[in-house]
């Protein structure tokens, strides 16, 4: 991973219009959030940090609103369900930690030399594919062809937009930078906003050549670049490229105060504070919940007492219109990340995991811009559903030896059988390659398995696992209003006996069957990405085992998420 920026001193001025521009090595003792560069400028700055160090939310006696107030959380009202979305449901941001699709040392071995075909059929944003590149051993040189493919036009552009900047900005400190923030900030500085005119460039060349071309065309380009040995190539119906364009620029009249609003009436919905404190009160450590109420107000991806004065300009990539923020309330930079290794991120000050979470994607992606001008990849994007894209737009004859397919899987999408259907054929066979893999994610089988009538005969045993990592509150008569029993209660799918209710699943809908029709077959054990990621690993008494609970318990994650690897059959 590409070494750390030193941390910004975090006195922002008068008016937080001219920051310190010294590096930082004094942190705050109280909260270890902030640092300085020394005793004065942490003085100067005290009136404004005094608001967040003296934080409600910083106190281990926080409690959220409903209790405080002695009502009914609003998400317990008579004929709700009990987590109901909010705001527009596109999904920019990951929802499961990013994966090493290949894990090379584990399978093929590290000193694997021939050409590799990876497909994400269903990618959602960069994380795994970013995370599969720079997790490839240092002597790795054979080439990657690499299809990337989603249904939501927004997130395909996004996808090419980075990509291109990754190959156009020569700096990899300026590239990861730039990269990071029109991913997770609202709002970007003005030179991040300045490298988007270079492919505004790139892209309108394209534009203008297919101007008199049918409406509806599949249109293919492919750009090869100087700084690497690869290649990005985009195909897209002309609807399409021409929309391409205006991931570019800002919509006419969307100010950088419009677009916090904008975002703000989601993000911060004063209906919505409840379900907002619910979340929080899972981050049982305090530094960690009110870094996410920070990015929840100003959704700038910046260590926490990083100034903020350069970002001015509303980040194109999220704002297609004036008046819409794309993304649900509980959409969080965190989720799409492996928290063990951001949090074990050991730079800035101590407690403040916006900035260990900046660091970590920083640095990956300096790594990721260093990999690209190192390694033959060659990149094509796609925009389609995939029961569209696949038949239609992939070379038939490629073999792929790792294909991704994200929880297309899931019942309430395309399903196992015509997934597995789908892409069995294409993945390569075992004689010629043991280890390809098609990789498939259940994000919803558990909870659709388990009943009511289960739920509630799993109940004790639950309580008592649970007890032994989280305690169980007093029982009184404002149990509806007490937050640590609404927590307890929601954290017991956490040490669920997820085996048995997967196991149902899988005969019920005939994992076996579907496989064999398509030619595959289950492994007997993972080998790329482990079966149950988000599942408690240690023992109540471990070492460990506290902060791993904790950990698992604020990640939004519930330990349900469940992995199945499959092979062709032999």
């Amino acid at each position: 991973m590409a070494p750390p920026a030193p941390p910004a001193c975090s006195n922002e001025g008068p008016k937080r219009l001219s920051p310190c521009d010294k590096d930082a090595t004094l942190e705050c003792s109280s909260c270890h959030l902030v640092k300085y560069c020394s005793k004065e400028c942490q003085t100067s700055h005290w009136p404004v940090h005094k608001k967040d160090c003296k934080s409600e939310l910083l106190k281990s006696t926080w409690r959220p609103s409903w209790e405080r107030e002695g009502r009914t959380p609003t998400f317990m009202a008579d004929g709700l369900p009990p987590f109901v979305p909010f705001g527009r449901a596109k999904f920019l941001w990951g929802n499961m930690p990013a994966l090493d699709i290949l894990k090379l040392q584990e399978n093929e071995g590290v000193a694997y030399n021939k050409p590799l075909n990876l497909l994400f059929a269903a990618s959602g944003d960069l994380r795994n594919v970013v995370k599969t590149i720079t997790s490839l051993p240092e002597g790795f040189s054979s080439g990657l062809n690499i299809d990337i493919n989603d249904r939501d036009m927004d997130i395909v552009a996004r996808n090419i937009i980075f990509l291109l900047l990754c190959y156009t900005i020569d700096d990899g400190e300026e590239a990861a930078e730039c990269v990071l923030h029109l991913w997770y900030s609202t709002l970007i500085p003005e030179k991040c906003l300045q490298k988007l005119d270079i492919l505004e460039n790139l892209i309108g060349d394209v534009c203008s050549k297919i101007k008199t071309k049918p409406a509806h065309t599949i249109l293919g380009r492919t750009w090869t670049f100087a700084q690497g040995k690869g290649s990005v190539r985009v195909v897209l119906i002309k609807e399409m490229w021409e929309a391409l364009l205006s991931y570019l620029k800002v919509p006419e009249g969307l100010t950088a105060d419009r677009a916090e609003k904008v975002r703000s009436t989601i993000m911060n919905a004063p209906q919505r504070v409840d379900n907002i404190h619910r979340y929080l009160f899972t981050q049982m450590k305090p530094t960690w919940r009110i870094c996410t109420h920070k990015f929840r107000q100003d959704g700038i991806l910046l260590p926490f007492g990083h100034p903020r004065n350069q970002h001015t300009l509303p980040n194109p990539t999220f704002f297609q219109t004036a008046d819409e923020w794309p993304m649900k309330d509980s959409a969080d930079p965190f989720h799409g990340w492996p928290l063990s290794e951001v949090f074990n991120i050991r730079t800035g000050a101590k407690d403040d995991v916006n900035g260990k979470l900046y660091q970590y994607v920083r640095s990956t992606l300096a790594d990721f811009h260093s990999r690209l001008r190192a390694l033959d990849v060659n990149f094509q994007l796609f925009q389609g559903d995939v029961q569209g894209v696949v038949p239609l737009l992939l070379d038939a004859s490629v073999r792929y030896d790792r294909i991704e397919v994200s929880n297309i899987c899931d019942f309430n999408y395309l399903g196992i059988k015509e997934t597995l259907a789908l892409f069995g054929p294409r993945l390569r066979l075992q004689e010629s390659h043991p280890h390809a893999t098609l990789i498939t994610l259940f994000l919803n089988a558990v909870d659709r398995e388990a009943s009511s009538n289960d739920v509630i005969q799993e109940m004790v045993q639950e309580m008592a696992k649970l007890t032994k990592y989280l305690p169980l509150p007093m029982l009184s008569d404002e149990n509806v209003r007490n937050a640590e029993l609404l927590r307890f209660s929601e954290a017991k799918i956490m040490v669920r006996d997820v085996d048995k209710f997967f196991n149902r699943h899988m005969k019920r809908l005939d994992f076996l069957g579907a496989g064999k029709a398509a030619g595959l077959s289950m492994k007997q054990k993972n080998t790329i990405v482990d079966e149950w990621p988000m599942r408690l690993k240690l023992r109540p008494q471990q070492k460990g085992a506290k902060e791993e609970f904790e950990q698992r318990l604020g990640s939004g994650h519930t330990g349900v998420e469940r992995y199945v690897e499959w092979q062709r059959s032999s």
